[in-house]
């Protein structure tokens, strides 16, 4: 895929550009955004992502358009994930409503500016090093393990990490609007919201490191890499507003995407075996047997186990909600007729007041 750097600067300038009207339309007053707003614009980004893949098919042809909508349906479960533990930090730092728009907006931005560093540390690597195939596909089964069993229970504004900032930084106990810093008897102190992004931020680095290799597992092309990860980011917070308590509902997304990472890892290691120059393995030649997963079954792999986490999620979840409705109901017809005036008796059996 030949990728001319006047096509890279028209994509980076035209991404910073919809970030800049997304701050300026809708970040810059604080409110919450409504569901309309939300769904409207979360459709939108979704179908520019769409279009988008479509014409790096048509112009690239298909082969890269399927590793660019793998790329995209990964990144975006991720970023699913991702939102889920934004959620958490929200909620540890009592973010008021109408300023979590400007905490996520900051979030990905640090998002996209540590993943473009991570993409153009990966292209290195692999143009010049092909056994790092071996480490990203070990890093990336690793990480399939952690993300099955590690779930997020921990709250990362309670974390280590988060206890030496306060220490470092004095920290006022209210918030200041959407200030980050305030100050107060001469002396400058940070609010809590300045603490809410720097723990967006730390996440997003951990986010990254999941996220570039399972990518690079798909595709070896950095623009394709770059503009999955870009899309896949673009909406994110519309959709954060738009799915609202649903995010809680999908108890077996982890699962879901511990499954996907899994199989990129193992797609990483057998291209790694495919390709392989080291020289205690077979002598440092390639071992061709070994299989390569062709794009298409990558796509449709993905695409499957999304829609299955999903779905089984949803199933999961409603079954408590209806047996809770179930019981309301019958405690209502148990409960004693509220209507009856105190000293009057109903007979159960005729049904009649006497």
């Amino acid at each position: 895929m030949q990728v001319t750097p006047l096509v890279w600067i028209i994509t980076i300038a035209v991404t910073i550009l919809f970030f800049v009207y997304e701050f300026f339309a809708h970040v810059r007053k604080p409110h919450e955004p409504s569901i309309g707003e939300s769904a409207r614009w979360s459709a939108f980004y979704i179908g520019l992502a769409l279009v988008f893949g479509v014409g790096i098919g048509v112009g690239s042809g298909w082969t890269f358009g399927g590793e660019y909508f793998a790329g995209y349906l990964t990144e975006k479960a991720l970023s699913v994930d991702n939102l889920f533990v934004f959620l958490i930090v929200m909620t540890g730092f009592a973010v008021p409503k109408k300023y979590q728009q400007k905490v996520l907006m900051v979030g990905i931005i640090i998002a996209l500016i540590l993943r473009g560093g991570f993409i153009a540390i990966g292209a290195t690597l692999i143009e010049n090093f092909s056994w790092v195939f071996y480490i990203f596909g070990a890093l990336l089964l690793f990480l399939a393990y952690r993300q099955a069993f590690g779930g997020h229970d921990a709250n990362p504004a309670d974390g280590k990490f988060m206890q030496l900032v306060r220490r470092v930084l004095p920290v006022t106990p209210e918030y200041h609007g959407d200030r980050l810093t305030v100050k107060q008897d001469g002396k400058r102190f940070v609010t809590p919201m300045l603490l809410t992004i720097i723990a967006i931020g730390f996440v997003d680095l951990i986010f990254a490191v999941d996220s570039i290799p399972a990518i690079y597992g798909l595709t070896s092309e950095a623009y394709i890499v770059f503009t999955a990860n870009a899309f896949a980011l673009m909406g994110l917070r519309q959709l954060f507003f738009l799915i609202g308590g649903l995010l809680e509902r999908l108890v077996y997304l982890a699962q879901g995407l511990a499954v996907i990472l899994a199989f990129i890892g193992v797609k990483l290691v057998f291209h790694a075996l495919h390709v392989n120059e080291l020289p205690f393995i077979n002598s440092g030649q390639p071992l061709l047997w070994v299989p390569e997963i062709p794009i298409w079954l990558s796509l449709l792999f993905i695409g499957a186990t999304i829609l299955v986490a999903t779905v089984a999620s949803l199933v999961k979840t409603r079954r408590p909600a209806a047996a809770a409705v179930a019981r309301d109901r019958d405690a209502a017809a148990l409960a004693p007729d509220a209507d009856v005036p105190a000293g009057e008796d109903t007979d159960s059996t005729a049904g009649t007041r006497r």
